[in-house]
């Protein structure tokens, strides 16, 4: 396949990539969408004309964008709790144009699980993307060129499924190796509902939205986000070069959600507004996507996992 060029790049925002775009009449729900990305994310579609849902697990957070935008509207969701998802998406009425699942969780220090026994970064970051799509998935289809957008992370690179201990229930539990594995789980989630769902006229992919200070890093103590490169020997935050703001770090999500240049495009991985190479992963690789991570093979096997859970 010839990879998606655009002419964006690293530095366009949300805004610019949606600049005469019209969404008027299309309807959105953005997961996490009261703060960090998820916010420049909801901007940038309800300032296009969308009507935006942001699922939230504090809807009062989300009050200035109500305030911003009055046809968007936040309704409280707890990913990590498969009741919460299945009471949204009971809840859901009409077509849905665009699914973005933008809420996500960063190296939790000790190892937590979700009710349903699912490691809380895996849980929260792919299965309850994963039940709302499921739940999700008529309305999806009777929007006609729905779209699905899964954020993930460049983490991915480092960490392939394990299928046979995916919980971290025979191992040492690893905060970076747990989140990488969530964030492989997540690109192998639009893999697999490309693969599944193009007959019903649903396309899904994947991209990482790059280095942003957000609260995202709220879980990382002082050593761990200095062995990042993120915060200096007082304490004080590192803004590199290749950092970008959180409108910039939200323009991949926006043109996979909304643009035109992504009309028909399914089952691939962006970065920078731009499709990523595929790569060996490994602790060598520094961008594109792992080879794991687009397995068609394991995008199988992660559904036929995950779907019991959701059902």
């Amino acid at each position: 396949m010839t990879p998606i060029t655009t002419p964006f790049g690293m530095r366009t925002t949300a805004a610019e990539v949606l600049d005469g775009v019209d969404l008027s009449g299309r309807r959105m729900v953005v997961t996490g969408g009261s703060s960090g990305l998820g916010v420049e994310t909801v901007r940038a579609l309800a300032g296009a004309g969308a009507q935006v849902t942001i699922a939230t697990r504090n809807p009062d957070a989300a009050k200035p964008l109500l305030e911003e935008f009055p046809r968007t509207r936040a309704v409280a969701v707890d990913l990590a709790d498969l009741a919460s998802v299945r009471a949204f998406c009971d809840d859901w009425s009409g077509p849905l144009d665009a699914l973005v699942a933008n809420a996500g969780v960063m190296m939790l220090p000790t190892r937590e699980v979700s009710a349903q026994g699912w490691e809380m970064q895996l849980a929260t970051n792919y299965l309850g993307h994963f039940g709302l799509a499921v739940g999700l998935h008529s309305a999806l289809r009777s929007a006609e060129n729905a779209r699905v957008v899964v954020l993930s992370s460049g983490a991915q690179l480092r960490a392939g499924f394990d299928f046979g201990d995916p919980q971290f229930e025979r191992h040492p539990y690893d905060p970076f190796v747990a989140y990488a594995r969530s964030k492989t789980a997540d690109v192998l989630l639009a893999v697999g509902l490309s693969r599944h769902w193009a007959k019903d006229g649903i396309t899904a992919n994947a991209c990482a939205p790059g280095w942003i200070h957000t609260n995202l890093a709220r879980h990382l103590d002082k050593a761990t986000l200095q062995a990042l490169g993120l915060m200096d020997a007082e304490g004080n935050r590192i803004t590199s070069d290749h950092h970008k703001t959180p409108a910039q770090g939200a323009a991949t999500t926006v043109l996979l959600a909304a643009s035109p240049l992504l009309d028909g495009v399914s089952g691939r991985y962006f970065e920078d507004n731009q499709e990523s190479a595929v790569v060996d992963g490994g602790t060598e690789a520094m961008a594109g996507v792992a080879r794991w991570s687009v397995d068609p093979e394991a995008a199988d096997r992660l559904w036929d996992y995950a779907l019991p859970a959701v059902r």
